[in-house]
């Protein structure tokens, strides 16, 4: 029985969603150029993804003391991500809380659309407790607990108002073309390629997937809803410590315990970056 986001949240499959999430957020001119001129996200894209999974996993499964360690971590990376001082920079302040409402509202509505494509609709009661409990994915840094929508309804204006408002210009697009055409990522990396960008393109809301001028078609649309049919079929009957391996791998890595499981102990520590996701 699914009550919350505990219930849901360490699922490895919402990183089917990561493409989507991404440029979601550099739609928004001011993330966008951030992104673009304080971040290394297109060159280290696998750094980032890690990073804001680390972040995700800290809030709602780790310990005090591993969330602790990436505030301070996240905080001290996004410290220098302000305007320039002749504002001539169109970079965002990482600190905004605009900024980092729509963040957390893309990481919120881009895993929900993703859980539901792979399990179906969820119900009322444990949509909206997963809903309140999203929340702290911003206030655990900045983001005041009240600029969080009242519910779902009021999520719902909010990000249909936000959506109309997206522009992705050309430094959008150039990030999305280096994230999703990678010249200089390891060869696994490459090689996964056409299936993100097919998810991505597939999940994204048409107009934005047109903006950033994605390929799409019927043959791709055909594609796309076959890859969610058959990750219907057989995620949900993968073992649980395979479907949370991610999780427990990242919390493990911080070095501490986790309010909910435990993951190996990988002496290594993770770098929590500004810009993109976090």
């Amino acid at each position: 029985m699914i009550r919350g986001l505990a219930d849901i949240g360490a699922e490895g499959v919402l990183l089917a969603g990561a493409g989507r999430a991404i440029l979601l957020q550099i739609a928004d001119p001011a993330v966008g150029h951030g992104v673009a001129e304080h971040s290394n996200f297109a060159e280290r894209p696998l750094d980032r993804l890690q990073a804001t999974m680390t972040y995700v996993y800290a809030v709602v499964y780790g310990s005090d003391e591993q969330l602790a360690t990436v505030r301070r971590r996240v905080n001290r990376a996004h410290a220098p991500v302000r305007r320039t001082p002749d504002h001539q920079s169109q970079g965002y302040n990482a600190f905004d809380r605009e900024a980092q409402l729509w963040v957390a509202a893309t990481l919120y509505d881009t895993a929900v659309t993703v859980y539901e494509q792979i399990h179906g609709p969820l119900e009322d009661a444990a949509a909206d407790s997963i809903y309140r409990e999203y929340a702290k994915i911003g206030t655990a840094l900045q983001l005041p607990a009240e600029l969080w929508p009242a519910d779902r309804a009021a999520f719902r204006e909010y990000w249909e108002s936000r959506l109309r408002e997206l522009e992705p210009d050309d430094v959008a697009r150039g990030i999305a073309r280096d994230l999703l055409y990678p010249i200089m990522a390891p060869l696994p990396m490459r090689l996964a390629m056409p299936m993100a960008r097919l998810l991505s393109a597939g999940l994204l809301p048409e107009r934005l997937r047109d903006d950033f001028g994605l390929p799409w078609d019927e043959r791709r649309r055909r594609r796309f809803l076959t890859v969610m049919r058959l990750l219907a079929a057989v995620y949900p009957r993968l073992p649980r410590r395979v479907r949370h391996g991610l999780k427990d791998y990242l919390l493990g890595r911080l070095g501490t315990g986790s309010r909910i499981g435990t993951g190996s102990q990988v002496a290594a520590d993770s770098r929590i970056g500004a810009g993109s996701a976090v």
